[in-house]
């Protein structure tokens, strides 16, 4: 598990990007990787999986 914030959510378009706590890289998350509701600034932790683009954050979940 990898822990990060949430730099950028919309509710409208399901989609949004994790910053990681530790290499600073962002990653895409799409609603259906979302475990729990999560917002802009807050606290997660997800896994990895690669996407159609490159790795995408999943099993998102609030710390």
């Amino acid at each position: 598990m990898n822990n990060g914030i949430v730099k950028f959510f919309n509710d409208q378009k399901g989609f949004g990007f994790i910053k990681d706590d530790k290499s600073g890289q962002e990653y895409f998350v799409h609603v259906s990787g979302l475990v729990d509701e999560i917002r802009e600034s807050d606290e997660v932790s997800f896994d990895l999986q690669e996407g159609r683009k490159g790795l995408n954050a999943v099993n998102v979940q609030l710390v």
